[in-house]
Order: C-alpha cells, then structure tokens, then sequence
C-alpha cells in the first residue's frame, strides 16, 4: 500500500482536492437554502428539495468548468512539452485527461439527477401551493406578487400546471433539452458504442454545444428567488411568519399608522430571483476551448501532402506525408480527416515515424468502416490518393521514454505504432553518435495474434539489429515477439527450424515465442539486472493488459527510493 501511495500521491492529491471541493461546493450552498433567513418562505413552499437542487448546481457549474480543459489538447501538450513546472508527477495526470473527462462527465449526469429530480419536486410543491387559497401560509405565499416582479410561485393561475411550467419557462424548456442532451452523450460514450459505432458517439458528443447554450441561459427566468434584503429588514421571518393572514401592502411614507402595530411590524414580504450564476462558471473554459478548436482547425486547413502509400499485411495501410511546419516528438498522435468519407469525423492515429525523418507517417489498421473506406479509398486511387486533413500533433505518455535509465515497451497489435516511432529515433540517434541520449537499456514486448501482423514492422527491427552490432551496442535493445493466436502448423515448423540463426516466423534473430508473456518473470529479470535503476513501462494495448502491468509496476518497486522503481504510462486518445 504504501508504494502504491508512493507512486500514486499526486494522483490522490488531485483527486482528494477534487472530491473536498464538490463535497464542500454542495454542503456550502445546501446550508444556505436549508438554513439561511434568507430562503425561509421558500423553505415554507417547497420544503428541503430548494436545498437539493441548488447544492447539486453548485457542483454542476464546478464540474461544467473543468470537463472541457482535459480535451484541450493543445493546451496539454504546451504543459507536457514546454511548461517548466510540470513535473513527471504532473506529467502521468495530463496522461490520465480522458479517465479526468469521463469522470466529470459521470459526475455531471449524478448531479443533473439530482437537480432534475429536486427540481420535479420543487415544480410541484410550486402547484400545490398555488391551489391553496390565503387561509394557508402557502397560498399566501403563492399569492404575492400579481402585479410587481417581487412573486415567489412562478405558477400564477390554478389553471396552470407542473407541465406548463416545464415546457414554457426558460429554465424548464432549457432545462429539458440539457438533460435530454447529456442523456444522448452520456448513453453513446460507452465502450461498446464508442468501438463499434465511432460515428454515433462522434457526432452525438457534439451535443456539447447545446448542452452549455442552454447552460448558459438556464437561470435566467430567476425562478429560485429569496427575500429582498429591504423586505428582510421591515418583516422578520420568526415574527411574521405565523400572521400571515394580517399580512398587509406597505402604506405610502405618510401613512399616518401606528409604527408600532403588529400589521406595520409585518408588511407583505417581497421576493426576488438569484442573478445567474452558471455563466460565471464556465464562460472562461468557453472561451479557452473556441481557441482550441480555431487553432486547430487553422492547422487542419493546411495542405498536407501524401507521398506514399503502401499496403500492408493483415489491412494495415502505412500513409507518409508532409505538412509545411509540421514537428512532432517520439510517440504523439495525430487526427486525420479524409473529406471524401466524412467531412465532419476525425480519428486519431499515433505517428510511426521519428522526428529525424522528413516526412511523418501513420499506420492504419482495418477496425470500422471509416478505417475500411479509407484503406478501400487508397487501394482504388493509387495514382491519386485522396486529400487528407491533419491536425496535430499531440503529445502523449510515450514522449517521456528518452527520460528513464531502462524503459520497458509494451505493445499490443497495431499498438506497435507509437513504439515504430522511439525505435525510428533511437535508430538515428545511434547513426549520428547523439551523446544526449540517456536510456541505456529498452525492452521491446510485442503481442500479437497472426503472423501477418508482424510483417511490416520486422523490416525495421532488422535494420535497428544491424545498426546496434555495427556499432557495439547489440545488448541496447533485448526485444520480445509473442505470437498468441497459433495452430499445429506453425508450431511444427517453427520446431523443425529451431536450429536456423533466424526466426521462421520474423527472419529476425530474437524467436519468436508462442502464448503470452509471464510478466511477472519479465518485471523479475528486469529489476534484477537494474538494481538501483528507474524504469519506464510504457503500453499501448488493451485496459486488461494495463492493469496487469500496472500491478507488477506496484509488485516490483522496492520500498527504498535508491533502488529500482517501476514507473506505468499508458497511451490515451
């Protein structure tokens, strides 16, 4: 427990501030509606569920705030690459930005929950009161205010309804098509929609848009409304609130009645509406993500250039391009549009080719049907390949792999790529002798199902096993190929080819192994041979597999902050 702490105390930390200002945002604004003279003949006419709905709104706008920031993409990568205070601590949280969305988006459709559902109750506590007549408190109440903007029941008539207020204020029409619109966003996030139905999820999360419009004008009909301070000061809630029925309209400055008779100690009170708060909250945020996406549609609108294309085994298409300006780092990604397919959808792809190169490239695997059109696209027009827009790039976790002594790579099926990239880089950083480079071991692990897969990737591998040798660091890179979808053939063959100096499956020197890896062997060899080492485990492959490393990361960092320590990142788009 401790080195999980010890690896995970700014994580704790972010989270432990977030969690105690939600908790103190709701407690804070529920006293005053529960508690507060202010609100006490709202109390009066709907009871404890004032206090639900604007606690619950406190937290709204708080978390409205914060849920656009972690998908400005360009403001993470300026904190990942340039900002001089963000620490690797910091550093593994900008890493975590899409869990940080999820989670405020979970959040927010809990206290949208809430705030409907107080609100359902405040609606009809609104109806009742306005159906009583002046011989209760609460129809005295409901009463105030016919001809002055000083009521407290926006339901003016018993002939108006729950449903008439709903549908024809500005806080109940917007306040429907918000919740119908976070409903919308909220159901097509899930996995299952996200991986095999991208384009709903795409065009439904751009709901956004209509869900902060209507944010943003939702208080402006002022229905939640409490007692002026000019009436507080002339009718005291404790003295009057029990001779209601004496009630009276203030008199002119020369009524000649007695200042101190029980009807002039208790004027009818006036009520006005709270100023809109949520446009405060969340105008900031607004403004910064509108430049986001103008910088990036600027950048998206600059000419990219395919110079080639080639077709790989098991539909992997490899895409080289140039873009004027365009600089990128190992491991970032990159989002592609092709408006020949789609004019609107945008996917990511992280970039397989290193920053020495003059010409940046992707890797696209066949797994949906805009990945299926595009590949079908390029195989139909080889002679002329379709424009492409690119906007990017990004950074990611695996900008940090130069950062660590030993980095254990990890890669699962076409989440080879952002590894294609370091192993680019390193490639070139031994052919020119840069003495910048600090990593003085990588462990290379990939996972894959067919033989196939392996095929457009072993070309390089070969050439980064010659490189090594001729220049003396052949134990500079120990690499892994794990095939885990296998059959009789090909393990007969590859036992009748055992003695063969190359892989049958690769033709690469390193065997390739069959089933799956025991990590916890690999993470015991690694500590062993780098004692006092700080390593670097770096995955881009599936959440099980993440998990299981995560673990072994906690399982094999000694206690002592001098030995070796096991540092996870994962890739997230």
């Amino acid at each position: 427990m401790g080195n999980w702490i010890a690896n995970h105390w700014f994580s704790v930390v972010v989270l432990g501030a977030w969690l105690g200002l939600n908790i103190f945002l709701f407690v804070y604004f529920f006293m005053i509606y529960e508690k507060g003279q202010q609100y006490a003949y709202t109390r009066e006419l709907l009871g404890s569920a004032l206090a639900w709905a604007r606690g619950s709104a406190a937290c709204l706008n708080f978390n409205c705030l914060l849920i656009l920031l972690p998908v400005c993409r360009n403001l993470l990568s300026f904190l990942r690459g340039t900002c001089s205070c963000c620490r690797r601590s910091m550093k593994k949280q900008l890493d975590n930005n899409l869990a940080f969305h999820k989670l405020l988006g979970y959040t927010i459709a809990l206290m949208t929950a809430i705030h409907t559902i107080a609100h359902l109750f405040n609606i009809e506590r609104y109806y009742n009161g306005a159906q009583d007549g002046k011989a209760t408190l609460k129809g005295m109440l409901s009463s105030i205010g016919d001809e002055e903007d000083d009521w407290l029941n926006p339901i003016r008539s018993k002939e108006q309804t729950p449903s008439y207020v709903a549908f024809t204020t500005i806080a109940g029409v917007t306040g429907v098509v918000i919740t119908l619109a976070l409903i919308i966003m909220i159901t097509s996030s899930t996995e299952f929609i996200r991986r095999c139905y991208f384009e709903v999820f795409w065009y439904t999360h751009h709901l956004f848009i209509i869900f902060f419009a209507g944010l943003l004008i939702h208080g402006v009909g002022r229905i939640v409304r409490g007692q002026t301070l000019d009436s507080m000061e002339h009718h005291n809630y404790s003295d009057c609130y029990n001779k209601f029925s004496e009630w009276k309209k203030v008199a002119g400055d020369d009524d000649d009645d007695d200042d101190d008779s029980d009807t002039n100690k208790c004027p009818m009170p006036a009520f006005q509406g709270n100023e809109p708060m949520t446009w405060k909250w969340i105008l900031a945020p607004i403004i910064l993500y509108i430049f986001e996406r103008i910088l990036r549609f600027y950048r998206s609108q600059q000419r990219v250039v395919v110079i080639k294309a080639v077709s790989h085994p098991s539909k992997v298409l490899e895409i080289q391009m140039q873009k004027r300006g365009f600089k990128m780092e190992v491991g970032q990604y990159i989002f592609i549009n092709c408006p020949s397919i789609s004019a609107l959808e945008w996917h990511p792809f992280t970039l397989t080719s290193a920053p020495e190169e003059d010409f940046f490239s992707v890797h696209v695997r066949s797994a949906g049907d805009w990945t299926e059109k595009l590949i079908q696209v390029f195989q139909e027009q080889a002679n002329h390949p379709p424009r492409l827009e690119v906007d990017g790039p990004f950074g990611t976790a695996s900008e940090d792999v130069f950062q660590y002594e030993v980095s254990m790579l990890v890669g699962a099926g076409i989440g080879v790529t952002p590894f294609a990239s370091i192993l680019k880089s390193i490639w070139y950083k031994f052919q020119n002798e840069d003495q910048r480079l600090k990593t003085k071991k990588i462990y290379f692990y990939w996972i894959c199902r067919e033989t196939g897969a392996f095929a457009w990737f072993a070309d390089l591998l070969r050439s980064l096993e010659q490189e090594m040798v001729s220049s003396g660091k052949d134990g500079f890179l120990n690499y892994r190929l794990f095939l885990t979808s296998w059959d009789s053939n090909i393990a007969g063959h590859a036992i009748i080819n055992f003695d063969r100096p190359t892989d049958a499956v690769t033709g690469l020197k390193q065997k390739t192994s069959y089933g799956r890896p025991v990590w916890d062997n690999e993470f015991s060899n690694v500590s062993e041979a780098h004692p006092r080492s700080t390593v670097g485990v770096f995955l881009c492959g599936p959440q099980a597999l993440a998990t299981n490393l995560q673990q072994c990361c906690h399982q094999f960092s000694s206690l002592d902050p001098r030995k070796v320590q096991f540092y996870f990142n994962k890739e997230n788009f």
